[in-house]
Formats: structure tokens, sequence, C-alpha cells
């Protein structure tokens, strides 16, 4: 009999893995980032304090109208420049980067890259 692996519990063991080294300061907050099938969001965490300092989705009421026709990358490149022009406006200029365990390709990579354009530095 074939047994399939679940990639889920392996992606969350590599987030176990990456979090143990990656903390979020309210210096340097940390970028986290989460993709489920239909949607992908972001978020500014201050590890110290225990709270997010500004999130993005595609859910949000401003992006939802802007991403219904588009795929999910160009979905994942808006939620990036989103995510960087709120931190930008909180003050944050600079982050941790947070994958979630993701690979770094498609989306995770798209949303990486539109925020870096819109001025966050990681």
């Amino acid at each position: 009999m074939i047994i399939k692996k679940d990639k889920n519990v392996e992606r969350v063991a590599r987030h176990k893995r990456v979090r143990n080294k990656i903390f979020g300061t309210s210096e340097r907050p940390r970028l986290n980032v989460y993709r489920s099938l239909n949607s992908i969001y972001a978020q500014i965490i201050d590890d110290v304090k225990g709270t997010t300092l500004a999130s993005s989705s595609t859910l949000d009421k401003e992006l939802a109208k802007k991403v219904a026709k588009l795929n999910k990358t160009e979905q994942a490149k808006l939620v990036g420049k989103d995510i960087a022009e709120k931190a930008i406006k909180n003050k944050i200029t600079e982050v941790v980067f947070d994958r979630g365990g993701y690979l770094y390709i498609g989306r995770v990579k798209a949303l990486a890259e539109s925020a870096r354009e819109a001025g966050l530095k990681f």
C-alpha cells in the first residue's frame, strides 16, 4: 500500500525549525507569510510584545475588489505591496522575513519581491 506524505505536517516542522532562529523585535519585526489554497496572508509581528503591527491579505475589503480577476501570483504581489505600504506608514523599514515553512518560490517569492520594491528591507 502506498502511503502519501502530508505536506502540511512537513511544512509545520520546517516552520518550527526556522522559528527557533528567527525572532522579530521592535526595531526589526518579523514579516510572516501564510499561504492557503485560495488566499495569501502577511503580518508584521513584534515577538517581544507579542503584537501584530500590520496585516494584509487577499480577503481585506480594499484588496478583495482589486484581486477578484487576478491570478494567485498577481494577488500575492498586491498583498506584498500593501503590507509594505502599511509598514512604512507605521515607520517600519526593516523586517525579518519568515516564509512560514514554505519554499521561496511562486506566491511567497512574489510577495517578498513586491514588498522589497515597495520599500521594505530584508
